[in-house]
């Protein structure tokens, strides 16, 4: 087999500063066609976008494309991700990430460096403060552990109780914990006597050792440093520059105090004598690539920070610095891209797109697998038969490649299944080179590469299917790598499919291939941002993890009662030293925990915290406590018991899930499942599949996708011919639901109806009349479902949603059903009852507590009116493009709030 080209963009040739390039027909084609471009040049190449959003998509095609063990890295350099003279700070991962970055970019030798362009107009901490502030751990070395707690200090480290994110550490005995700024995880330093015995990784999550290292190199922890002669020098800009009351600044009594006040990263440069740009951290050589857009987005991020800048500035509290302090104009930025080499990305509206080069990618049309009015997978099909090239469908998870196969082989599509998309094609980084196509042996050393012009151009493989007979001037070389062994085989397949999490799908000329992703295959399917983030936390650890108790916290021991947790502390028993949990009871006396103990220790979950009642000890309260709930859990157990014999006892419940019908209905959801939703959903068919009636309570905070598991259960009840009721609590959540339901059903030969106080009588009736006949197969409503006349034909599922907002007599009506049919509990707080039985294992338990990947953390911030503070919360949420909703106490003002809004 011939080997693959790979046909280089055009960058600037000698003598020039600038090439053109046509903005490809996806930001994967880009991805694609700069990863060329990199390997060809020898220095880094720096990657500029016109948003963060942009930057994030591009660096995950780019690691995705170029694959795990490629010599040319990948260097994301974020944004804070706050607005120009926010009072937030970033997030400790951000600063963690830009830190590592600043620290790398020096010595980069080849790679690609991705930045939005409102970061590169940032002015910078020098390349000495990065430099001289990063310092080494190893194994043997010598530690003052006293020392050591004021140097992280003063290198802008936060000292915590326990270590979870970058940049905190927490010292015990002879313990130091730490999260270097830049690591993968946090370190435990543990030594002996005062030398480093031992450094471990460690879960911050568990707090379980993990793997030994025997270094570690720590980064300052902030980006100003927090050293007395720069806070000194801070606070004498304050006095001096801004003639800021020292005494009622919170700004300078917190510096004053040596705290980092929250968005002090806006007074940077007070903290140094010169700052620096990101140029000055990269490396003599390196070129520069603008994606489209870039211009334009400098210029109104200027705006913007010119605009908050006036209407910030009156505030004699927190002094601000003026925009051409904090950044560069975009004016400069342009001056300095004038004296570089670079290539500009042109979109079609831009003045010189008719003078820039096309790259050789195609547009790719819709080919969904699942039309309305067509068979299963015909656009596909027609595609792979008619496309010259090598067809990849690439999923964005192990679990969506495989509901991809179910779907496309049930359209009698059969893909080969390819561990990654550098084993379908070998990636055009690394490996040994190939000067053109000729296959001569060049140096293996990829910076000494020099190619040679390709061929005259002509019509190229590939292009026919997307575009007729399509040539090209380009003068463009071709690099062609050596295939590897393992490689070769998988380079003739002509259909595959891997897990490649791609932004979009492109096609390509020179390879000819056809790249699909889920936004082909489902056009309706939502575009995700992919945001690398840390597992979430297993559900065992939520409920029963005692490793977050500060001091003070209430507990509750099996045999003595609630108590206050007092700390561990190390005693001697009996000439053998060990660790106990103090635990402090009424009237101050104590009582002494071996933690090998503590099964009897459990969390206390009744009022207050600080309110808690602490028992006596030795005393009879928590006695007779316990003989009353023991009472009361004896009568509970029996009305159980009864329950469970029944369902024990009713077989045949077991619903035969239709997976050619499913499978294509679960790959239409337009999200990525999450680890625990997925959980939950596997776990309900199981339940339904099986011959005793489930009764599931699903656990999860809202907008973690309680309901798309609902859905998924109510299609394979009903897709199994059995009539699914799903109650809820209110009329406005009952029309929400209809709505989730019917788009979800749209294609499928499903009827969905409603019951509500928005129909007439006469509808409710006609509608209750088809449930009977069991003409309906899904019906949404209020406890209206619970009444005597609402006969069903054939009911095996009842769906709950918020169980705790339903009043005593439909809890008793709900709980006589849980025997005769399939029960599923949708909820964001379980009432304590519903835990406690799905915790004693009463009734089967999904919890989903990690976030989709678009989930952002809420922050409630409580405050007094303010007309300044509430424009600011509104140009925030605008100058994003995202909604606001404004909620109001009273009806009959509302107008006059609107208009004063």
């Amino acid at each position: 087999m011939s080997p693959i080209t790979y046909p280089i963009p055009p960058l600037p040739r000698s003598g020039q500063l600038r090439a053109w390039w046509r903005a490809p027909a996806s930001s994967s084609a880009l991805a694609w066609h700069v990863a060329c471009a990199a390997q060809a040049h020898a220095k880094p190449l720096l990657l500029i976008t016109r948003d963060n959003h942009s930057a994030h998509q591009l660096v995950a095609d780019l690691q995705t494309l170029l694959g795990a063990n490629s010599p040319l890295p990948v260097v994301p350099f974020p944004d804070w991700e706050t607005l120009p003279y926010d009072q937030f700070s970033p997030h400790p991962d951000i600063i963690s990430q830009r830190l590592a970055a600043l620290h790398r970019l020096p010595t980069l030798k080849q790679g690609i460096v991705v930045v939005p362009v409102q970061t590169l107009l940032q002015r910078l901490a020098p390349l000495s403060y990065i430099v001289g502030g990063s310092f080494d751990l190893k194994v043997g070395q010598r530690l003052d552990m006293d020392a050591e707690k004021r140097r992280l200090e003063s290198a802008g480290y936060r000292n915590v109780v326990q270590v979870m994110d970058p940049g905190d550490f927490a010292v015990r005995g002879g313990l130091l914990d730490v999260y270097p700024m830049g690591a993968d995880a946090p370190l435990r330093i543990e030594l002996l006597d005062e030398d480093i015995d031992s450094i471990r990784e460690f879960d911050p999550e568990s707090q379980r050792s993990l793997d030994k290292v025997t270094a570690v190199r720590m980064l300052p922890g902030r980006e100003v440093p927090m050293d007395d002669a720069s806070l000194n020098k801070v606070l004498a800009s304050l006095r001096e520059r801004f003639d800021v009351d020292t005494r009622r600044s919170p700004l300078y009594q917190d510096l004053k105090a040596g705290l980092a006040p929250s968005g002090i990263e806006y007074m940077l440069p007070l903290f140094f004598n010169q700052t620096a740009t990101l140029f000055d951290y990269l490396p003599d050589g390196f070129m520069t690539v603008l994606g489209s857009g870039v211009s334009e987005a400098s210029d109104a991020f200027w705006l913007q920070t010119n605009s908050r800048y006036e209407q910030r500035r009156h505030d004699i509290e927190r002094p601000l610095l003026p925009p051409d302090e904090i950044y560069q104009s975009p004016d400069k930025l342009r001056e300095q891209f004038n004296k570089l080499p670079r290539v500009e990305v042109c979109a079609a509206d831009h003045p010189r797109a008719a003078e820039a080069q096309p790259l050789g990618d195609q547009p790719l049309p819709p080919l969904p697998v699942a039309a309305k009015d067509a068979p299963a997978g015909q656009a596909l099909k027609s595609f792979i038969a008619h496309y010259p090239g090598r067809v990849l469908i690439a999923a964005d998870s192990p679990g969506r490649r495989e509901a991809l196969l179910e779907v496309l082989q049930a359209a009698e599509l059969r893909p080969e299944v390819v561990g990654s998309f550098n084993e379908f094609l070998p990636s055009p980084i690394g490996g040994r080179w190939l000067e053109g196509s000729d296959g001569e042996k060049q140096s293996k050393n990829k910076s000494a590469l020099t190619p040679t012009p390709a061929p005259r151009p002509g019509p190229r493989a590939g292009a026919s299917a997307l575009e007729e007979s399509r040539t090209s001037g380009s003068q463009t070389p071709l690099l062609a790598p050596q295939t590897g062994e393992g490689l070769e085989s998988k380079a003739g397949l002509k259909f595959a499919i891997t897990v490649a999490p791609l932004d979009d799908g492109f096609a390509l000329s020179e390879p000819a291939l056809a790249v699909l992703t889920e936004r082909q295959l489902f056009p309706e399917r939502a575009g995700q941002a992919r945001r690398t983030r840390r597992a979430g936390r297993e559900p065992e650890s939520i409920i029963r993890d005692l490793g977050e108790l500060t001091e003070g916290a209430p507990i509750v021991h099996e045999d003595h009662g609630v108590g206050r947790y007092r700390g561990l502390i190390a005693m001697d028993v009996g000439g053998m030293p060990g660790e106990f949990l103090e635990i402090e009871y009424a009237k101050g006396d104590r009582l002494y925990v071996p933690v090998a103990q503590l099964h009897l220790i459990s969390r206390y979950s009744g009022a207050s915290p600080e309110t808690a009642p602490l028992h006596s000890l030795g005393g009879e309260q928590w006695a007779k406590a316990k003989r009353k709930a023991a009472e009361k859990v004896r009568d509970v157990a029996a009305e159980l018991l009864e329950i469970q014999a029944r369902r024990r006892a009713r077989a045949g419940l077991a619903l035969d899930v239709d997976r050619s019908m499913y499978e294509p209905f679960a790959a239409g959801f337009p999200f990525e499942e999450t680890p625990d939703q997925q959980a939950a959903i596997e776990a309900t068919l199981r339940d339904l599949q099986s011959s005793q009636p489930m009764d599931r309570v699903v656990c999860g905070d809202v907008g973690f996708g309680k309901t798309e598991v609902a859905v998924r259960a109510a299609f394979a009840a009903a897709s199994g011919g059995k009539q699914v009721a799903v109650l809820v609590p209110t009329t406005l959540l009952a029309e929400q639901h209809y709505r989730n339901f019917r788009d979800r059903f749209a294609d499928y030969p499903l009827r969905v109806e409603v019951l509500s106080r928005f129909k007439t009588s006469k509808e409710i009736k006609a509608e209750l009349d088809k449930v009977a006949e069991g003409t309906i197969d899904v019906i949404i409503g209020t406890h209206r479902l619970l009444q005597p006349d609402v006969k069903f034909k054939d009911l095996g599922l009842v769906i709950v949603d918020e169980e705790q907002r339903f009043g005593v007599r439909q809890k008793e009506a709900l709980k006589a059903m849980r025997a005769n049919v399939h029960l599923l509990t949708l909820t964001a707080t379980p009432i304590p009852r519903t835990l406690n039985m799905a915790m004693a294992g009463l009734r089967d338990l999904s919890i989903i507590a990690t976030p989709p990947p678009n989930r952002l953390a809420v922050k409630t911030f409580v405050t007094a009116w303010d007309n300044a503070q509430l424009r600011e919360a509104f140009q925030r949420e605008l100058s994003r493009g995202g909604q606001l909703y404004f909620l109001h106490n009273d009806v009959e003002s509302m107008g006059r709030m609107q208009r004063e809004l």
